[in-house]
Formats: structure tokens, sequence, C-alpha cells
């Protein structure tokens, strides 16, 4: 079957289907088509990666837009949203628009109204409905990328709940949901009424195995002589003969710090396979990378890319992961070594997969735990690119030969776990029952559970006394803390129960933050940050060995300024969390007080990725905090203004109107002040050679500056930068570095 032999496509997308290469479509796709997937039919499709699973999505979308509809794509990851949306664009030319929305949670999305694609995360889509998306009304189609992650506790749940507010409020709804091959599709195919494509097809081959002694076993009972010896390990050999072959290579280790020590190793192996060309691109790549962070970590990371190598986790800054993808996906990177998130959907395709550790630690098991079925067959999906790769190989790395056996039938051998639903716990239900009586979903306990009787819980449970009472349990605590109220039967949110709702933070959040504004008539801004570090919504910094004497001291020294009471020292379990709330407001102040990034991630054993998310969590829950504060009238919404904006731009309260410019930042905003411009208008009316000297003689970014300030002429053509101003940005530069402002307790 050709793109060519389907209606019901917008004019012109067959032709542009089959001049991208897609002369014929792969078997899961003919299925898709089959089971009605153009034709308005719901479906489930699952199958391997890089088995055309987006383009079943693309056929049930483009089908939809066509028949005057709008069509939803929900991704699991803010990164995966971008790729997409490019990816969808390439439609625009047959009059198909797209609109990608990941930013601020508290938003209506309006805007998006007039798009025929929107993409979004589930978070994002759950969002929206609840700051009354109108849209939402017109949606024709829906697909739900990975929906295998609705077994996962922190985002199954919302990803399932929003797909039940979907299909509730629009009946009619298309259901297109792509999953990884899993153990029970089928549920997940009744669960949404839709039909089932479960396929284990691939486009190439897949080869698996385990690499032992000196030899590569691989699944068809073959084995193939691969030595290790010398300076080599077993990883080292793998990747050094896959470059020989002129392949990628995958590794997934258990630790971001063993992604970062892998790479360095790799990178002795890969550098001897780079042309000169290839150097001077990964030279300048590298550049970049040491211009996102000023950290030990991103030096590392640029380190690394010179040599054809790169390590990917979850520490690194957004900045950096995308570096190194694009680079990957150009195949100037050769070799990556990455925790498994890389295998959560990012566009990542390699020659050959090595899964190095399939332990990791597991903080509720109190040990070393294997990795799931699911997620190696996941890692294992890396393996091969179409059109690039003849086949893709995965490979798991044994010690002795009763591990061989084992990894043979643990992983080799064995079938995907079934996903199950984890909504029924407390926290997940807290903030998707709040949303269903503030959004009107549900008016009453019997309509709420009838709204639950829609999810994938419900179809899967055997026990459906559990959901009801552990709902009860929830609107127990919704009403005691005045978001909801009860009345003659029905349910009803209060107006802060609406806001709650409206600004997408979890309700005992919003009561932590209630309680502790309360009687705060002057918080100061470590306060307001130890604040927020008590919520749920902000998962504070691990207290390491050493860090309990020292936060204990900081604690007593600081407890006037906390909001709320002080535990005891003899109440464990709050003591713990007390100290490591302090350990975490202690690193968001050392951030305003504008101590240099690679001082906060050595004093804190963090990367950058960790003290952006820290920061953009905090100023998210800060701006919550001041919205409910000023909704019940409280005196101190200027003190948490402020104290947001200072943990925003990262910067001590004289910078805060420079730092608001838009490309001056923290460090730009202390180098023109130390040049003697201290606000907007002084920076509007600045001499030019001054705030050239002042941006250390950089054009471009002075031009950029000046007219966003508004400057009535920006233009530096013919300005010699002030030398005065140099200097005291040289000095500026020098403190930071130094820790500027103050080192805190602890020099």
């Amino acid at each position: 079957m050709r793109p060519s032999d389907l209606d019901g496509l917008p004019a012109g997308v067959a032709g542009h289907l089959e001049g991208e290469g897609i002369e014929a479509f792969y078997p899961p796709q003919e299925a898709a088509v089959e089971a009605g997937v153009t034709a308005g039919e719901s479906l489930v499709a699952s199958v391997p990666t890089a088995s055309g699973k987006t383009l079943i999505a693309q056929l049930g979308m483009l089908s939809a837009v066509e028949r005057g509809g709008k069509a939803l794509y929900i991704v699991p990851l803010r990164a995966l949203a971008g790729e997409k949306a490019r990816e969808f664009e390439a439609f625009e030319e047959y009059g198909v628009s797209v609109g990608v929305s990941t930013g601020n949670y508290q938003s209506d999305g309006d805007w998006l109204g007039s798009k025929d694609i929107i993409v979004a995360t589930s978070e994002k889509v759950d969002s929206l409905i609840r700051n009354g998306a109108d849209w939402v009304d017109d949606l024709s189609c829906v697909v739900a990328d990975e929906v295998h992650l609705v077994d996962d506790a922190h985002r199954g749940p919302t990803l399932e709940v929003t797909l039940a507010k979907l299909r509730q409020r629009v009946p009619s709804l298309q259901v297109v949901a792509l999953s990884a091959t899993v153990g029970n599709a089928d549920e997940l195919a009744d669960w949404l009424d839709a039909e089932l494509v479960d396929s284990d097809w691939r486009p190439i081959d897949l080869r698996t195995g385990v690499h032992y002694g000196q030899s590569l076993h691989l699944d068809d009972g073959s084995q193939r002589e691969l030595s290790v010896g010398g300076n080599r390990n077993q990883t080292s050999a793998l990747v050094e003969d896959t470059l020989a072959d002129g392949g990628s290579t995958l590794v997934f280790v258990n630790s971001r710090r063993n992604a970062e020590s892998a790479a360095g190793r790799l990178g002795d192996v890969s550098r001897r396979f780079l042309d000169g060309d290839e150097r001077e691109a990964l030279a300048d790549i590298a550049e970049e990378i040491r211009g996102v962070s000023d950290t030990e970590t991103s030096d590392d990371l640029a380190d690394a890319v010179e040599r054809g190598a790169a390590f990917h986790h979850a520490g690194l800054a957004r900045e950096h992961r995308e570096l190194v993808e694009e680079a990957f996906r150009d195949r100037l990177v050769k070799v990556v070594s990455a925790t498994p998130t890389l295998a959560a959907g990012v566009n990542t395709p390699s020659r050959r997969v090595i899964v190095r550790d399939w332990q990791r630690y597991d903080g509720d098991a109190g040990g070393m735990q294997p990795l799931s079925v699911l997620e190696v067959h996941q890692m294992f999906g890396r393996a091969g690119r179409p059109g690039l790769d003849p086949y893709g190989e995965a490979v798991l790395l044994a010690n002795t030969h009763e591990e061989l056996e084992e990894l043979f039938d643990r992983y080799i051998y064995a079938d995907p776990e079934p996903v199950r639903s984890k909504l029924a716990a407390e926290p997940a239900l807290r903030t998707h029952v709040l949303a269903a009586v503030a959004t009107g979903v549900a008016r009453s306990r019997d309509a709420l559970l009838e709204f639950l009787s829609g999810t994938l819980y419900a179809t899967q449970t055997d026990d459906p006394e559990r959901l009801e009472s552990v709902t009860d349990d929830v609107l127990d605590y919704l009403v005691a803390n005045d978001f909801v109220e009860r009345e003659d039967g029905g349910l009803s949110a209060t107006s802060s129960g609406h806001l709650v709702s409206r600004l997408y933070v979890d309700p005992m959040s919003a009561a932590e933050l209630l309680h502790g504004l309360e009687d705060a008539e002057n918080p100061t801004p470590f306060g307001l940050y130890h604040l927020v570090a008590r919520t749920p919504d902000l998962y504070g910094l691990y207290l390491r060995s050493g860090d309990r004497e020292r936060y204990t001291e900081l604690a007593y020294e600081r407890e006037t300024e906390f909001l709320g009471r002080m535990p005891s020292e003899f109440e464990e379990n709050q003591w713990e969390d007390w100290l490591a709330a302090t350990k975490t407001a202690k690193l968001l102040e050392d951030w305003a007080n504008e101590l240099d990034e690679d001082t906060i991630a050595e004093r804190y054993g963090v990367g950058p990725g960790d003290i952006r998310g820290k920061v953009e969590t905090a100023e998210w829950l800060l701006n919550a905090a001041e919205r409910l504060a000023g909704d019940l009238g409280y005196g101190n919404t200027k003190a948490v203004r402020d104290a947001r904006k200072r943990v925003e731009y990262g910067v001590g309260e004289e910078l805060l109107d420079l730092a608001g410019v838009r490309n001056v930042g923290r460090k730009r905003a202390r180098r023109l002040y130390e040049a003697g411009i201290e606000t907007r208008a002084d920076l509007r009316n600045a001499a030019k050679p001054v705030v050239l000297g002042a941006l250390r003689g950089r054009r471009r970014t002075a031009e950029t500056v000046l007219e966003n300030v508004g400057h009535e002429n920006p233009s530096m053509a013919d300005v010699r930068a002030d030398a005065d101003a140099e200097a005291a940005a040289r000095s500026a530069d020098m403190d930071g570095e130094d820790g500027q402002a103050s080192l805190g307790d602890f020099e």
C-alpha cells in the first residue's frame, strides 16, 4: 500500500510522503490504515522503536484535519515537543498549521485555537484544560505518544487522567496511542475502546545479545569473537569494534557519575576515528557547550566532545543536551554514555546500544535492583537507524557464565512486563480530584467516581473500593484545607481551590505555602526559599555525609527566618526533611546572591541542569505563593514578588531592574552596574562606549541589549569601548569567580 492509495488526506500530502521516500507503508502502518486510523477509528499501535509509529500518528491527525477537525499530539517530554512540531511543520505548505506549547502552566493557550495540529506535554494539556482552553471541544483526534508511560509513578497519572478528561469532554474523540511493545497492549486498547495493532516488525534487523569473555553471544545462537585485553574493557572494545565498522554507539549506565567517567574513557577510543573536518566541527560545538554554563560539568562535557564522545543525563542544562543530541545524530559525536532517560523517546538512534549497567540503586528497596524488561527493550530500540545502518545491535555485558545465562533469560528472551496504572495513590489523586471539581467535570462525589471509572486504573483493578477509599481521603483533605466545599451532596471549589487548580500546583504545596505566609509580616528571601523547598512540588537536595551537622547549625542560626514551626531534632523524619529544605534554600539564596554557578555546583554536588531546575521550580512556586497571598489579602505579596524575581534572575535586589532587560541576565547586569549603569533608564541613556566596555567589547551583544531597552540608536559602529568600564567588568567577573556577595556560612 502506497500513500497515494489513501483517500482523506489534505491535497499534496500523499505526494509529499512519497517524495520523502515512503514508497510503501511498513506492515504496522498498513495494518493501522486497515484498522481505520484514517477514518477516525481509535487505535493502539504497540510496535518497536523505529518501526514507523510517528507516520501512523500523522495519518490519523492529517485525515482528522482534512475532515475539518483539530488534532492534539501529546509528548512525554518537553524536549520532544519542539522536535515533533518541527517535523509536522513540513505539512504547513499543504495548509496545515502547527502550534507547540511547552511554557508556563498558568495560561489558557487561546492562541492555539487557530492551529490545526497542537503539540504539548500531558502536563501542559492538563493545565490548558484547567485554564479554560475552549478549543479542546473542537478536537477530533488526540495522539498519545509513549502511552506505556502511564506506568510511570510520577508522570503516568497525569497522562491517564488527561486522556480520560478528553474522552469525557469529546465523546467522539479519536485516540491514537503509540506504545513500545508491552505485555498488555490489549488492555490499553480495551481501556481506550480502540483497535489494536500489535507487531514486532522492524525495518532493519535488530540483533540482541550478551558479551562475555572474548565473545559476543547473539540471540540466534551464534557467537562472534570480540576480544578484550590490554587496556581495553568490554565497553571500550565494543565501541572500537563499532567505530571500525563506521557506526556509532550509545552506552547506558546507571548514574550520572558513571556516564561522565565513561565518556572520559571512551573519548580515548573515539578520537582515533576523527578526521580533520570532524575535529574542527567538534571544537566549535565544544565552544558552544562551554558558553552554556561556567561549571566543571560543562567543561568536562566540552573536553569529551572535542574527542568525539559525550555524556547525557538530567544534570546537564537543556542546551547541553540539545547540542549533544544534534551532534550525535549528525554522527560527529561517535559515542554517548547516558543514563536511561535518553531511552525515553528522544530521537538518538545508533548502530550499537550497550547496556553496561542492568541494575540501578532503588531507595525504596534499599539497594541495587534489576531494570525492568520494558526499560531495557526501550534501550535496545535505539539501535539501528533506517537508511543509515545496515542493522542494529544491542548488547548486555556479563562477567560470569552464570550471568550470561541470566541476562539471556531475564532480558533477551523475555517479554516486556504489562503496564499498570499508578493513579490510586493519594499524591497523584490530590491535584486531579481538585481539578475535576474546579473545572466542573465532577460536581458531586458520585460524578467524581463516575469520571474516575473512565481511567485505566478502573479497568485494571480487582479492588474498586481502593480507588473509592483514596478518593474520599483526598476529598477530606481538600475540604479541610478550604479548597473544596461540600453542600447538599454537591462539590464545588472555593476561590482558593480554583486558583490552586489553575496555578497547577499540588494542593499540598498550596496548603504549605498558605500556612507559611498567613502570619508572615516581612518574610526574608531565605525564609521564602525554605518554604517552597518544603513543598512536594520541589524535590529537595539530599543530605550528604557531613551535611547534617552543617545544616543543623545553619537551621539554628536562621531559625527566626523560617515560616512555620521548626521541628525538634527528636522528630527524626521531619527534622531530616527540614534540613534537606534548608540545604535547598541555601542553594537558592546563593544563586540569588550571584554566587558563581561553578561554585554552587561544587558546593552542593549538583550539575547545571539541577541548579536551573531548582531555580525554575522555585520561581514558579513563588509566583503561585504571590497569587495565593494576593487572593486572600495577605500583605506580604511584595516581599514574595521580590524574592521570586531575585531567584528568577539570580541577582541581588539592586540588579532586579537591569536583569529584567532581555538578553542582559545576571552576569551582564553586574558588569553594567559596576560600570555605573544601575537602572533601565540609565542603560537607555548611557554612553555607548561605557555600555560596550561593560559588555566586554561584544558589539552585537551591546547592540541587542540597547535595542531591547529602547535606546534611540543602538548601533555600535565606530564605537570604542571605554577602558574603565572594561576594567569594572573584569573586576565584576573576578568577584563572581571568587564567590561574589557572600559565600555563606561554610567557608
